[in-house]
């Protein structure tokens, strides 16, 4: 039997998530009261008999007792000594990315009652649930994607992963902002830039064109065998901490040619370790 908690922004995607998760056969319960967490999966595992397969999800959000989102640890640690394993998902997004949302379903924000505005409703709910956002096992920054592309992310990285370490590997363009989820960090901007080359500039660092461009650059070769070399070595350590999840960004200026290549050459020399390896090029969405 397997917990997993979906947390999150409103607007950020839950819903979307807890859907994903029903659809796959999960027991689903959505704004369970977090003092209750322990108890509900206790009970799950009653009705399971112990029995490995059985999948349940619970969403916990902003609505709930202000007093127990800060005890989100130690209720954790009360559902892990019923012998339970659990994972804990925290989706978010920036507050623009919010604000346009709920301006487009023309939903009301939970918090923002009493006339309060939108934009303080979604900042308060930041900070109310920000112990649950530190705990997180994965955190998903979906202000760059759509449904399709969360659900299809919900299903790699969460329904899809075996017991090991799940690897993401992400391309990303500086110009539109650093990944809010990313555990590492790579710039490649130093790199050469096929962008300047009139016929290569349609292409993206999938083609072949651009995959020549860059397989004839030293520095590009030079860049690869170093990122390889540091993620070798740090990575096996941070998987046998026990560790879930782990996000590598690499970006460059518009995140289509230099970091998606970067990107392509990891995942293919890393792929033979990670059996939950996923490849995502944000700006090639």
């Amino acid at each position: 039997m397997k917990l997993i908690v979906i947390s999150g922004l409103s607007g950020a995607g839950k819903s979307i998530a807890l859907q994903v998760l029903e659809d796959q056969g999960y027991y689903c319960v959505d704004n369970l009261p977090l003092a209750l967490l322990a108890q509900f999966a206790e009970q799950m595992a009653r009705m399971t008999g112990g029995q490995d397969g059985g999948g349940f999800a619970v969403g916990i959000d902003a609505r709930n007792f202000l007093g127990d989102l800060p005890r989100i640890s130690a209720i954790l640690q009360q559902v892990a000594r019923h012998g339970i394993p659990y994972e804990t998902v925290f989706l978010e997004a920036s507050n623009e990315v919010l604000i346009k949302r709920f301006s487009e379903t023309r939903r009301r924000h939970p918090l923002a009652r009493g006339g309060v505005p939108l934009v303080e409703a979604i900042i308060q709910e930041r900070e109310l649930l920000a112990p649950v956002a530190d705990v997180a096992d994965l955190r998903l920054e979906t202000s760059h994607l759509n449904v399709h592309q969360l659900r299809g992310l919900i299903n790699s990285r969460v329904i899809g992963k075996q017991q090991n370490l799940s690897l993401q590997f992400m391309s990303f363009g500086f110009k539109k902002g650093v990944p809010a989820d990313a555990d590492f960090v790579f710039d490649v901007r130093c790199l050469p830039n096929p962008y300047w080359d009139p016929e290569l500039r349609v292409y993206t660092g999938k083609d072949p064109q651009v995959i020549h461009f860059l397989q004839r650059e030293d520095m590009v070769a030079e860049m690869v065998a170093d990122l390889r070399q540091y993620l070798q070595r740090w990575l096996e350590r941070i998987a046998s901490g026990g560790r879930s999840y782990l996000t590598v960004a690499v970006g460059c200026t518009g995140g289509r040619h230099r970091s998606v290549y970067i990107v392509e050459r990891l995942a293919e020399q890393f792929a033979s370790q990670y059996q939950d390896l996923v490849i995502r090029h944000r700006e090639l969405s």
